[in-house]
C-alpha cells in the first residue's frame, strides 16, 4: 500500500492487481492482474515483486518490475524468473532498493542486499542486531543510509546503511510495520495492543498516535500522503484499512475485511 505522487492516488496491491483509492473513490487496473508482492510506491510510480496473472506472458516469478503509469506495465528490472522477493523497500525518491533476498539466485545469496542504481548492482548487507522473523523493510525517500525492520522481536533502526541496527521497541514487542517521511520513521508494533508511534530522525524523539480500537488485529501497512503529511493510511492483518486527514486525531475506515466502505 502507497501513495504515488504522480497519480494523486493511494494505491493497494492484491493477489489479483491493483486497487485504487482517490479522492473516496475506488477503481481498479483493467488488465495486469498480478500477484504483487514486495510492493513499494515511489514518486513517479512503483516497483514490485510477485507472480504473473492469468493475463500476463511474465515468467514466474516475476523478479523486480517497475512501472510509471500507474500499473498499465511493468518494465524488468532484474531476476525476472528467478526471485519473489517479499520483504522489499525502495526509496521514494531515490528508488534505492532494500531487499532480504529469501533464497540464492544467479547475483545474490540469501540474506539483505542494498542497491543504488536500480537493481544493476548490488552490495551486501550483514547487519548487526537485528533478529527475529523478519515482518517489513523500509528505506528513506532519500537517504539510504537510514534503514528500518519491523520483525518478531522488535522495530530496529539503521543510521549506517545496514551494518548496525538499534531496536526502538521495549522487550517483547514486536514489529509489524516501518515507513519513512523526510524527516520520522512511522512504526507499529504490538504488545499488549496494536500502536502506531513515530521516530523523530533528527532528535531521537518520538510519540504515539492516536489509532482506531484494533483488539487482536494489528497494522500491517503504514503510508503517509506526501503531497500531505497530515494524511496517514494503515492497513491491518485482517484486512481493514483507515485514512486519518489531521495526523491520526480521527480515522475514516474505508476497507472492512476486504470490502470496500
Amino acid at each position: 500500500m502507497g501513495y504515488i505522487e504522480s497519480e494523486g492516488a493511494l494505491y493497494f496491491a492484491s493477489h489479483t492487481g491493483l486497487k485504487i483509492y482517490r479522492d473516496g473513490d475506488w477503481f481498479e487496473t483493467d488488465g495486469m492482474y498480478n500477484d504483487y508482492m514486495g510492493f513499494n510506491a515511489v514518486d513517479e510510480g512503483f516497483y514490485t515483486s510477485g507472480h504473473p496473472g492469468v493475463d500476463s506472458d511474465l515468467p514466474n516469478p516475476i523478479g523486480i518490475q517497475r512501472s510509471t503509469d500507474g500499473g498499465q506495465s511493468l518494465e524488468s528490472l532484474v531476476l525476472e524468473g528467478e526471485t519473489d522477493f517479499h520483504w522489499m523497500a525502495v526509496g521514494y525518491r531515490s528508488h534505492d532498493l532494500f531487499v532480504m533476498n529469501p533464497q540464492a539466485n544467479s547475483i545474490m545469496e540469501t540474506g539483505f542486499y542494498l542497491s543504488e542504481n536500480a537493481g544493476e548492482g548490488w552490495q551486501r548487507l550483514e547487519p548487526q542486531g537485528l533478529d527475529g522473523d523478519l515482518m517489513a523493510l523500509a528505506i528513506h525517500p532519500e537517504d539510504s543510509q537510514l534503514l528500518a525492520a519491523a520483525s518478531s522481536t522488535g522495530v530496529f533502526l539503521s543510521k549506517d546503511g545496514g551494518t548496525t541496527f538499534e531496536r526502538l521497541t521495549e522487550d517483547g514487542e514486536f514489529g509489524t510495520a516501518v515507513h519513512f517521511t523526510e524527516s520520522e520513521l512511522l512504526y507499529a508494533s504490538h504488545g499488549s495492543e496494536a500502536a502506531l508511534k513515530s521516530y523523530v530522525l533528527d532528535s531521537d524523539a518520538g510519540e504515539a498516535f492516536e489509532i482506531p480500537e484494533l483488539g487482536e488485529d494489528g497494522i500491517v501497512f503504514i503510508s503517509v500522503n506526501p503531497a500531505d503529511e497530515q494524511e496517514i493510511a494503515i492497513y491491518t492483518v485482517q484486512g481493514d484499512a483507515y485514512v486519518s486527514s489531521d495526523e491520526g486525531t480521527s480515522w475514516t475506515t474505508i476497507l472492512e475485511k476486504g470490502q470496500i466502505q
